[in-house]
């Protein structure tokens, strides 16, 4: 069995403990939707994200929701979109990379050519991810992802609520205590679609060059730039100005 399939089977807490969270995401996002509107959820598509997306549809919270189409995706992660649109009705918002600088990347440094280093792959990710998202983040007062502590080491402290002073807004992690394991009882109970890339042994999604299967013992994100120390596994998205992720300015997680 996959580490990807046990931790779907696994049930690390008791129902009611899981309830309490979902009624505490619930919470939040009426809260986000109140006082922080118009607020925006990133969806990188993955389970977590799609706990988030099925929550923010279900209670009908006024948040809307966005993802990001790198040219670079699979197949399996692209075919959520419209898995969405099926299961909820809800036609997601859809953020591509400037063409020219995609174009002039390739002509210089090679289609693949962050393998080569760390800098050339973080230049990778800002054109296709950091500059798009700064597009769909305009105008807004809040942005939400779902992240979690459990993800990867630089994630251990991450607040559920912060301020992105890279994008000038509050920035909202609902799952920041949430286990793998509450992430897919949840999508059980709910029969939220999920990547089918899921059954082949991925825990972490991103672009299929930058992407694989994960083997027991390994880390949620150790298939993300697998080539890279852990240290420099975070794409951009998420890195303030310092070059840390995002702190809570008070203790709200």
């Amino acid at each position: 069995m996959s580490q990807a399939a046990a931790d779907r089977t696994a049930t690390p807490t008791r129902g009611e403990t899981l309830a309490a969270k979902v009624a505490v995401l619930e919470a939040l996002l009426a809260r986000i939707a109140a006082g922080f509107n118009p607020a925006v959820l990133a969806s990188s598509l993955s389970i977590e994200d799609m706990v988030v997306t099925d929550a923010i549809l279900r209670t009908k919270a006024r948040i809307d929701i966005f993802t990001l189409d790198t040219g670079r995706m699979h197949a399996d992660t692209l075919a959520m979109i419209d898995a969405i649109e099926r299961r909820y009705g809800h036609a997601l918002q859809v953020f591509r990379p400037e063409a020219g600088a995609v174009t002039q990347y390739i002509t210089v440094h090679g289609r693949d050519g962050f393998y080569r280093s760390v800098d050339l792959r973080k230049r990778c990710c800002e054109i296709r991810k950091v500059e798009p998202l700064r597009r769909a983040l305009a105008g807004r007062k809040a942005w939400l992802t779902g992240m979690r502590r459990e993800q990867a080491v630089i994630r251990a402290e991450l607040p559920v609520q912060a301020f992105d002073a890279a994008n000038g807004m509050e920035k909202f992690n609902p799952l920041a205590d949430w286990s793998e394991g509450e992430v897919w009882t949840y999508i059980k109970a709910h029969a939220v679609p999920y990547n089918a890339l899921y059954e082949q042994g991925y825990r972490s999604i991103g672009c299929a060059p930058c992407s694989r299967p994960v083997v027991a013992g390994e880390e949620v994100r150790a298939g993300r730039w697998w080539w890279e120390l852990p240290v420099s596994k975070e794409c951009g998205l998420h890195i303030g100005p310092e070059g840390t992720l995002q702190r809570a300015r008070t203790a709200t997680s």
